[in-house]
């Protein structure tokens, strides 16, 4: 099936009220992906590769950790590739450590605000499967990143730190303006100009698929700071999108009022304060 930041990101961030355009990279055998996101009214704009890169996800019973391998990558993107490409907002979304040189991260930078998504660059293919590794060119690349959305095993990787606050401070002292750290079902944390905003989880009904839920996080925590909100009722807008994603197979298909009604309702599904 489609996956990707750049399949659950656009899904989730559809029926926002903000212009938003997917730049993506795959083979000619998958168009009908394109063709598919399109229908529902998607801006894309699709780069040839020769192949389609192609996760294998394994979950175990907990949701919040799963097993990973690649059976085919994607061609990288190229600076000469998006030089048409304008924007306030750039989020990045690599799936594997070669896909996005920080070349073109520095480039974009120059035209907006870089967003990035850390955790293709964590990961290196190996007979198929998936390998953890920490990225060398993280404090090059860091200076040029807006935000930065990662999980907690993921910053760990990064800075050498288990724990958030001294993991977050090191982030930002690298250069990276508001730090996003996902905690799974124990909620997330978003550290900018010296405070920590602590954003709860909240109980989904049932939990029925996990992959995505990252990309619909961050679909949501962008497109309330794009709109002015603050840390607080960004992440809160975004944890609870993440949320509704994950009691159902497949991408976030609600819309912002489905996401302002759970939070209405939100002290009865607080998972954490």
């Amino acid at each position: 099936m489609a996956g990707g930041t750049s399949f659950y990101f656009s899904n989730a961030i559809r029926n926002m009220d903000v212009q938003y355009t997917l730049v993506t990279a795959l083979a000619a055998s998958e168009m009908h992906v394109v063709e598919a996101l399109q229908a529902k009214g998607i801006s894309v704009q699709a780069l040839p590769s020769e192949f389609t890169v192609y996760f294998e996800n394994i979950y175990s019973e907990n949701q919040d950790h799963r097993t990973q391998r690649v059976l085919q990558k994607a061609d990288p993107f190229t600076v000469e590739q998006l030089q048409p490409i304008q924007a306030r907002i750039f989020h990045l979304g690599p799936l594997l450590a070669d896909d996005i040189p920080v070349e073109l991260i520095k480039t974009l930078s120059q035209r907006g605000q870089i967003s990035l998504d850390a955790q293709g660059y964590l990961r290196k293919v190996e007979n198929h499967n998936v390998i953890p590794i920490d990225w060398p060119a993280k404090k090059e690349a860091l200076q040029y990143i807006h935000i930065l959305k990662v999980n907690e095993y993921e910053m760990e990787v990064l800075t050498g730190h288990k724990d958030v606050t001294e993991g977050a401070k090191v982030l930002a002292d690298w250069g990276v303006k508001e730090v996003v750290i996902t905690l799974g079902s124990m909620g997330s944390v978003i550290y900018s100009d010296g405070i920590f905003h602590q954003v709860p989880a909240y109980a989904p009904t049932v939990v029925t698929d996990a992959t995505g839920c990252g990309d619909t996080y961050m679909a949501g925590y962008l497109y309330q700071r794009s709109k002015g909100a603050g840390f607080q009722a960004a992440g809160e807008f975004a944890a609870a999108m993440a949320t509704l994603k994950i009691e159902s197979s497949g991408p976030f298909t609600g819309t912002p009022e489905d996401v302002l009604d759970l939070l209405a309702n939100s002290e009865s599904r607080i998972l954490i304060q």
